[in-house]
């Protein structure tokens, strides 16, 4: 006898209810996909090179060897190549989305007459869903990254059409997860009460992207931040195994926002959901690594001489690299290599239940709103 676990069972009805739209015609499928433009929020895991143009912002990764895998020189990214939206952009056959503040410093020089049609990356490294992580490294909070995708719709830069055919990506939360275990945390807040503060933060974004016409919506779940190389710097944090204590907010903070893709159609008439699990689809990795191409799923390719290399950020002074850095499933101190990205990207623009659901990304971007 087949047994179905309790939230399959829900997905499953969900995934019927979605089939019985398509089949009244409410929920039309394009042959070709209709979203032409994928507007990007979240931390490093999106940035692509946002950070560069800010003056004394201290998260960078704009020096090499942080693209050269992929890209020959420095990007911004934080790893050797593409990252998940990248491969996602590629996917749908559309040109890479540009960070905001490249886009923005080109239009005001005149070199640019349009603001891109193939969506915006306002991605920013170092930025969490709460505004005050890491603020003094310089970067862009989550809610600054909003505003300055509403001052573009506000000033009839980016056409509300565009925006009600694009997808939205956000993946974020690691950093304010990480920090809640560093020695000078301040939070008074147990780590329930810090996750759902997370949580509020995941929806006021969702009421002001659907507020600026946002209709397809993709949320990343975090993957597991507890098996990280720069855990090692934490006092107590363990070694030879993940940190069993930062996995589980992580788990935490993901399974609410499954919630919140769950509470979607209610809340906002129009809006299509999906949750991506990039936890689990990481753990898949980690779990049988040759299967995947991995040599090493614990260490980062480029970083310190500590344990796991996680004690220096790739390409400062005394850093060490790696051979084969696509045989790492991790690529410096913090973040996955290309190898991983690719992996990842592919689970979500074609998997199917349970790495991405309702909806893969693939069928995402053919929906027609």
């Amino acid at each position: 006898m087949i047994s179905i676990l309790p939230f399959q069972g829900r997905w499953i009805r969900l995934f019927f209810s979605l089939l019985y739209m398509l089949i009244l015609g409410l929920l039309p499928l394009a042959h070709a996909s209709a979203a032409q433009s994928i507007f990007i929020f979240g931390d490093s895991t999106f940035d692509a090179g946002n950070n560069h143009f800010i003056k004394n912002c201290r998260a960078q990764a704009d020096f090499l060897p942080y693209g050269f895998n992929f890209f020959h020189h420095p990007t911004g990214r934080f790893t050797n190549g593409r990252t998940v939206a990248d491969f996602i952009a590629e996917f749908m056959g559309i040109e890479l989305q540009k960070p905001f503040l490249q886009v923005q410093m080109e239009f005001i020089n005149g070199s640019r007459k349009d603001f891109p049609s193939n969506g915006i990356n306002f991605a920013s490294a170092g930025s969490g869903v709460l505004q005050g992580t890491n603020r003094e490294l310089g970067m862009i909070p989550l809610q600054i990254q909003i505003q300055q995708f509403q001052a573009l719709i506000h000033e009839n830069q980016i056409n509300k059409k565009l925006v009600e055919n694009a997808l939205v990506f956000l993946e974020s939360g690691s950093n304010d997860i990480f920090n809640y275990f560093l020695p000078f945390n301040s939070s008074r807040l147990d780590p329930d009460s810090y996750v759902q503060a997370m949580l509020a933060e995941v929806r006021n974004f969702i009421t002001d992207i659907y507020l600026l016409g946002a209709r397809r919506v993709a949320i990343f779940s975090l993957g597991p931040v507890g098996c990280i190389p720069a855990r090692s710097i934490l006092p107590n944090a363990p070694i030879g195994k993940c940190f069993g204590k930062m996995n589980r907010m992580a788990k935490d903070f993901n399974f609410g926002l499954e919630g919140i893709i769950k509470d979607l159609p209610n809340k906002y008439p129009g809006v299509v959901g999906t949750h991506g699990d990039v936890y689990n689809i990481v753990q898949l990795f980690r779990a049988n690594p040759a299967r995947y191409g991995f040599f090493n799923v614990t260490s980062a390719c480029c970083g310190g001489d500590g344990p796991l290399g996680g004690n220096l950020q790739c390409g400062k002074e005394g850093y060490k690299m790696c051979i084969n850095p696509n045989q790492f499933l991790f690529w410096d101190h913090f973040h996955p290599s290309e190898h991983t990205y690719n992996l990842i990207s592919k689970a979500l623009w074609s998997g199917n239940l349970p790495q991405i659901r309702p909806l893969n990304l693939k069928t995402l971007s053919h929906i027609i709103s």
